[in-house]
Formats: C-alpha cells, structure tokens, sequence
C-alpha cells in the first residue's frame, strides 16, 4: 500500500511541475528584450507572430477606457514593442504594454492608459516605437492630457 502511495505522489508532483512549466507566458509572448536597469519587460522588434486582440471598447462603461482600448486596438504593434511601469511584468507577467490591452487590467490602471495614449499619441506624430519607448522610459506618458479623452473619440 505505501509504494503505491509513493507511485501517486509521484505522478501528482510530476503533473503539477508539468503544469507549472507549461503554464504558459503572457498574451504577447515572452519579451525579447528587458532591461535590466529597471526598464519594464518589452520586446525590442516588431512581432512575427499574431498579436493578442485588445478587449472591445464597448466592454467597459467609461469614455477613458473605451478610448484607451480603442486606440490601443489601432497601435497594437507599438503597444507590443513598449514597457509598462506599472511594472505588470513583475505582478501578473506581462511581456510588454500590449499584454495590458489583451486583458481588463488597463481598464484600471492610470499608468496603462497613460502610456497607451502617449504611444498613441507619439505615433501619429510620426515616431518609432524605439522613439516612443525612449519617451515612455523618460517618463513622458506622465504628461498626457486624460481630458482630452473624457468623451467618446471618433472611430477612425
């Protein structure tokens, strides 16, 4: 009786060491590229695979985040290529800003929709995202004006 204890205990632990290892990084992927000067993960070049859809605008009962998201929706390659200072990679394993979008956490989160205005933003100024991410990385996103997003944007 106790082997067999022994033999279930140990296809069990197997099991859960299987399912740890598999478990699985975050929406966009494992980061490319991560500082380690304190820079939030991000991956450094475009993605070569799908990128993981943003949540719906229409999910969410307030103008800022129904913008957020859908704007993000529009800059997801950017999204994909910038860190978060939310530091979401260290608390929920996000691969980059992108990961924030793909789930409700940005609904939430000034830092997230900050920095998906600025990238936003930033883009339509003409910028790289290794532009964009120098300025998120100086702190620019913190200078983004919300109101301007307080009422229901234009689709395109």
């Amino acid at each position: 009786m106790l082997a067999k204890s022994g033999t279930t205990i140990g296809i069990l632990v197997a099991l859960a060491l299987g399912l740890a290892i598999n478990a699985g990084p975050a929406a966009s992927g494992l980061p490319q590229a991560s500082a380690d000067d304190g820079v939030p993960a991000f991956h450094a070049a475009p993605p070569t695979a799908p990128l993981p859809v943003t949540l719906e605008p229409t999910l969410f009962a307030n103008a800022l985040a129904q913008n957020a998201y859908g704007v993000a929706a529009r800059v997801k390659k950017l999204l994909y290529q910038q860190p978060c200072y939310c530091h979401c990679d260290r608390s929920q394993g996000h691969g980059s800003l992108l990961d924030c979008f793909a789930g409700k956490h940005a609904s939430v989160c000034d830092v997230c929709i900050r920095e998906g205005f600025y990238t936003y933003e930033q883009s339509r100024k003409g910028k790289s995202a290794a532009q964009i991410r120098a300025g998120i990385e100086k702190g620019e996103w913190n200078q983004v004006d919300l109101s301007k997003y307080q009422t229901p944007l234009p689709t395109k």
